[in-house]
């Protein structure tokens, strides 16, 4: 900017402000820069172009907070804490945060499945894998809750699917990962 008596004339700068505003804001020591990413992706998919804008803000502290900004009818900037981590206990389902989205930027829209409507463009299940997901899921339970160490799904059939299962150890935390008071 310009002084008074000096030669330099003065600029300005002319600021656009992408509204609706979404901003993930997530714990690094935490490692939750993958969840927020894949948020912000699932959020830009179902909304496209009704959002200005989706921004990752890397923090600490065990944080994860998803905002979003929005102009009201008197032109006011306006700020909504959609998910709070703290708050709201834990993480959101996409389908809950896409909903609270919604219900503030565009309250008529329809997000088909996600507000419980089957599209009808879904062709049905192929029977041949219906009891796929099904043992999967069950899989995926089994490491959750303990080790388990699997080769072959249940019916003795290789794991054609391209799933491998290594054995899930237990293993304590490194002594160099910084980690936040929140998360240990």
């Amino acid at each position: 900017m310009a002084t008074e008596g000096s030669n330099s004339p003065l600029r300005f700068a002319s600021v656009e402000a992408s509204v609706p505003k979404i901003t993930i804001q997530f714990c690094i020591q935490c490692k939750w820069n993958l969840r927020a990413a894949y948020y912000a992706q699932e959020l830009l998919q179902t909304f496209s172009t009704s959002l200005g804008e989706v921004s990752l803000r890397p923090s600490t502290g065990g944080v994860f907070i998803v905002t979003l900004e929005t102009f009201n009818q008197h032109s006011v900037l306006e700020s909504h804490t959609i998910w709070d981590r703290k708050r709201d206990g834990g993480f959101p389902e996409t389908k809950e945060l896409k909903k609270k989205v919604r219900d503030i930027i565009d309250p008529q829209r329809d997000l088909g499945h996600v507000d419980g409507k089957k599209s009808a463009t879904n062709p049905p299940a192929h029977p041949a894998n219906a009891g796929h997901t099904r043992e999967l899921k069950d899989v995926a339970a089994q490491v959750v809750d303990g080790p388990v160490k699997v080769s072959k799904l249940q019916d003795n059939r290789p794991e054609s699917l391209g799933v491998q299962l290594v054995q899930a150890q237990n293993s304590s935390k490194s002594q160099d990962k910084a980690e936040c008071e929140d998360c240990k």
